[in-house]
C-alpha cells in the first residue's frame, strides 16, 4: 500500500485507542446519557447547550432531561471523536479498494460494517437508557475496531521471519491466549456496564470471603434493564458481586494462559520483543486491576485499566500474528531456492 494509506491508518489506529478510552471515561463519569439524543445534544450537533436560552429550549423539547453541560461535553467529545475514526476508516476502505491488485481489502471492508454497527449501538446505548447488553456490545465493537485496525497494521508491516520457527504446540498456546483475553475484555465490559466494580473492596478476598454470596442467575441475563433483573425487580447486590468475582477469577485464568505464551515467546529466538511486550501490558493490566480494587475506583485509574486491556489485545493479536506467520512460513520455499532446486532436477 502507499506511503499516504500507512499515514492514515497509524492515525486511525491511535485514534482507536482514544476513542476506546473516552468510551470508558464518558461511561465511569457517569455521563453516558449527557445528551438524550443522538446524534446531536439537544438537538445540537454542534456543541452543547450552555446559554440560558439554549438550555431553556433544550428542557422545554426534552422534558425530564436537565442539561448537564459537563456530562453533554464528554458525551459529544466522544462522539466528534468516533465520527472522526469513522471518517478515516471510510479513508482507508476507499484507498484500499483503488489500490487493490490481486487482495481484495476484506479487512477494511469489515472495519465499515463494524463502524455501521457501532453507529447503531451508539444510538440504542443512549435510547435503552444504558442496557447494559447494548453497552457491553458498544465497547466490544470499539474493541473489534482497534484489532482489526491493528491486524491492518501488522499486515503492512510484515516481513519475513528470520530465525528458528517454534514448536506448533505455540500456536495452539498463542490462540488460547489471545481467546482468554478477548473473553476477559467481554467480562470486564459486563462488570463496566452493570457498575459493579466497586462491589468487592478488598483484595485477593471479596467481602472478606474467598466465596462470596453469588447470585449468578440474575448476574449473567443478558436481556435486563440497567440495575434490574428480567422481571424488573430490582437486581440483588449478589448478582453484582457474581459479575465482579467471575472476571477478578478469569484474570487468573488470562495470566497462567497468557502469561505462559509470554514466557515461551522469551525463549523462541526472534520472538523474544513480542514476548516482553505480552507480558509488560499483562502485568500493568493486572496491576492496574489490583490498584481499582484497593483504591475504590479512582476515575484516571478506572480509564486506565480500559486503556490497559486495549493495549494488553494489541500485544496479544501482535504475538499470535508472529507465531502463526512463523508457522505458515516454515513449509514455503524461497523463489531463489525454489529455482536452485529446479536447475539441480533438471
Amino acid at each position: 500500500m502507499s506511503t499516504s494509506y500507512r499515514r492514515l491508518l497509524g492515525a486511525a489506529l491511535l485514534l482507536a485507542l482514544v476513542v476506546v478510552s473516552l468510551g470508558a471515561w464518558v461511561r465511569l463519569s457517569d455521563a453516558g446519557l449527557g445528551c438524550p439524543d443522538w446524534p446531536g445534544c439537544y438537538g445540537k450537533l454542534i456543541g452543547v447547550p450552555e446559554q440560558a436560552h439554549e438550555i431553556d429550549a433544550a428542557e422545554s423539547a426534552f422534558p425530564g432531561k436537565p442539561v448537564e453541560a459537563p456530562k453533554a461535553w464528554k458525551e459529544m467529545i466522544h462522539r466528534y471523536a468516533a465520527g472522526t475514526l469513522g471518517l478515516c476508516i471510510l479513508g482507508l476502505a476507499t484507498m484500499a479498494w483503488q489500490q487493490r491488485r490481486r487482495r481484495l481489502p476484506w479487512l477494511e471492508c469489515a472495519l465499515i460494517v463494524v463502524v455501521l454497527a457501532q453507529a447503531l449501538l451508539g444510538m440504542l446505548t443512549v435510547t435503552k437508557l444504558l442496557k447494559p447488553v447494548i453497552v457491553t456490545s458498544h465497547l466490544l465493537g470499539g474493541m473489534s475496531t482497534l484489532a482489526i485496525l491493528a491486524l491492518l497494521w501488522l499486515r503492512e508491516g510484515r516481513r519475513a521471519a528470520p530465525g528458528t520457527v517454534p514448536a506448533a504446540g505455540l500456536r495452539v498456546l498463542a490462540a488460547a491466549s489471545l481467546a482468554a483475553v478477548l473473553i476477559q475484555i467481554a467480562l470486564g465490559g459486563w462488570v463496566s456496564s452493570n457498575y459493579a466494580a466497586a462491589i468487592c473492596g478488598d483484595f485477593p478476598t471479596c467481602q472478606g470471603s474467598w466465596w462470596p454470596v453469588m447470585d449468578t442467575h440474575h448476574a449473567f441475563t443478558l436481556d435486563r434493564e440497567l440495575g434490574a433483573t428480567a422481571s424488573g425487580a430490582l437486581l440483588p447486590a449478589a448478582a453484582l458481586t457474581a459479575i465482579h468475582w467471575t472476571h477478578r477469577l478469569f484474570a487468573g485464568v488470562v495470566l497462567i494462559i497468557a502469561g505462559s505464551f509470554g514466557l515461551r515467546l522469551l525463549r523462541q529466538p526472534g520472538h523474544r520483543g513480542h514476548g516482553l511486550a505480552l507480558l509488560a501490558a499483562l502485568t500493568l493490566q493486572i496491576g492496574l486491576g489490583i490498584a481499582n480494587v484497593l483504591l475504590q475506583l479512582p476515575l484516571p485509574l478506572a480509564v486506565a485499566h480500559n486503556t490497559g486491556a486495549a493495549l494488553l489485545l494489541c500485544a496479544s493479536l501482535a504475538a499470535a500474528a508472529r507465531v502463526f506467520t512463523r508457522q505458515e512460513a516454515r513449509n514455503r520455499i524461497p523463489a531463489t531456492d525454489f529455482a536452485r532446486r529446479f536447475e539441480t532436477v533438471r
